[in-house]
């Protein structure tokens, strides 16, 4: 089979996107001491798999790692986005499920106005998602 540089690169960049978000976690929760609510840490439980996951398609390179990747990134997905309907009050403060310990509309850091935690979060798992989809569509070209 013979499959293109790209189709490699686009699978690289998904690892490297998972690798950011999870070293980006890593460093608010210990380094800067932001302690993650319930929501973040069913994040974290799709988000770090996919960094070993991702990895290992890579050498050599699994066409077929779609499969086992993508219902993380679905699952991790959905909490993200629901986090950020939350976070926003789009969603009432009564289906909140952070009824203990930290919030899961916790304002940690708003750089800009409007990029917090949970806005990164949701990016990271769409971008990856969108890479998969790429991933797939240029292996099955």
């Amino acid at each position: 089979m013979n499959l293109s540089l790209s189709a490699w690169s686009i699978l690289f960049m998904a690892w490297l996107t998972s690798m950011v978000a999870i070293i980006g976690s890593l460093f608010f929760s210990e380094v800067m001491l932001f302690p993650p609510c319930v929501m973040c840490w069913y994040q974290r439980i799709c988000m770090y798999p996919l960094g070993i996951i991702l990895l290992m398609a890579l050498f050599p390179l699994d066409v077929k790692v779609t499969r086992y990747a993508t219902p993380l990134v679905g699952i991790g997905l959905f909490f993200a986005l629901y986090q950020n309907l939350l976070y926003y009050g789009i969603l009432p403060e009564s289906v909140q499920p952070c009824s203990q310990g930290v919030s899961c509309t916790s304002d940690y850091i708003n750089w800009f106005g409007f990029i917090t935690i949970q806005l990164l979060s949701l990016i990271a798992f769409i971008v990856i998602a969108l890479l998969l989809y790429l991933f797939k569509k240029k292996v099955n070209a």
